[in-house]
């Protein structure tokens, strides 16, 4: 078990996440169109996994504008931009925003927040994720993991990009 705050507050989540240097599960997301996004279609690819608990809050949205600014000059790079949002929501505000150097993915059929060590498992966000960002390698092996130590704070973006 984790631990990550609320505004100060001590929020638990359900695990720790996947360690730097180790294999990270392999995962099932629904993308904007309702399809199915496997981890094993990333596979060859480097992958942010970019996680928070709405799009619909300040600070989740700020991450994915700044993702979406950041890696658009990164090769062979993809950001994955997760929450539990249903994909409708994750659909309106990327394309509101004309955010597409980002693909938004909804963890709410699967169990990516639980594998991951994300769900959140008290506080007025219970069953959330947590902000975290996990960087992946072409294998899956786990780069860079940073599970946020304020969810109302942003991530380390450089630290992110700097194992890249």
């Amino acid at each position: 078990m984790a631990k990550t705050a609320l505004k100060g507050n001590p929020v638990n989540t359900n695990s720790d996440l996947p360690s730097v240097g180790s294999q990270a599960p392999m995962f099932s997301l629904t993308k904007v169109d309702l399809s199915e996004l496997s981890s094993s279609e990333l596979q060859g690819k480097r992958v942010i996994l970019n996680v928070f608990p709405s799009v619909d809050t300040p600070t989740c949205a700020q991450s994915v504008r700044t993702f979406n600014e950041e890696v658009s000059h990164l090769a062979n790079t993809v950001v994955l931009c997760i929450s539990q949002d249903l994909p409708f929501a994750l659909a309106r505000f990327c394309g509101a925003e004309g955010l597409d150097n980002v693909v938004s993915a909804s963890a709410f059929r699967s169990s990516f927040a639980e594998d991951f060590g994300l769900k959140l498992l008290e506080s007025p966000l219970a069953g959330l994720t947590a902000r975290a960002v996990i960087v992946l390698d072409e294998k899956g092996s786990v780069l860079h993991a940073e599970l946020v130590s304020e969810i109302a704070e942003e991530p380390n973006y450089e630290a992110a990009k700097a194992v890249l």
